[in-house]
């Protein structure tokens, strides 16, 4: 691998439960991204040193993700996206997974119960270029068989405000 920086692994066991007040922290957050510490404490009726402990906790326990989860791939010219599934020798699962890793263009691994092993999510610029990624990934040691579903339209984007207000529950008296 040529030194890219591959981002720490989430255990879903180990991401921290959020509260109401984390769940309306990070509400604010999503309204608001450029906020500081001291606009989200005045906004939210918190101490400024209570939100930047609770940023800090939900930053080092993994709630939020990194900052280049907001870059969509099309601004970088990779306007066509995929989803591959993946069979593998059940052994190599890990090697598969980290040389899955190392292709600059798989945006997303996910281990699946099922027929497939792992949900791969792919970009690339072109059809040819799509041929040249799954030739990649088939080429990968312990890979038994790949199957590619071209992404036509998102029809609804990544979201998680409505489990936020959910968490978060009604506005205490006195917000606006």
């Amino acid at each position: 691998m040529t030194g890219a920086r591959v981002p720490p692994r989430v255990r879903l066991s180990t991401v921290p439960a959020l509260d109401a007040t984390d769940a309306r922290l990070i509400r604010a957050l999503t309204e608001d991204p450029r906020a500081t510490v001291m606009a989200l404490s005045q906004r939210l009726g918190l101490a400024r040193n209570t939100v930047q402990t609770r940023l800090a906790r939900l930053e080092a326990g993994g709630v939020l993700a990194p900052f280049d989860h907001r870059v969509r791939p099309e601004a970088l010219g990779y306007r066509l996206g995929a989803y591959v599934t993946v069979q593998v020798v059940q052994r190599s699962l890990a090697d598969v997974g980290e040389a899955l890793a190392g292709i600059p263009e798989v945006l997303e691994v996910t281990a699946l119960s099922g027929v497939a092993d792992l949900l791969v999510r792919v970009v690339a610029t072109d059809a040819d270029d799509l041929w040249r990624i799954t030739e990649q990934v088939l080429a990968i040691p312990g890979v038994q068989r790949t199957d590619t579903a071209l992404a036509l339209r998102r029809l609804v984007d990544h979201r998680v405000a409505p489990l936020l207000d959910r968490a978060a529950g009604p506005e205490p008296a006195g917000d606006a």
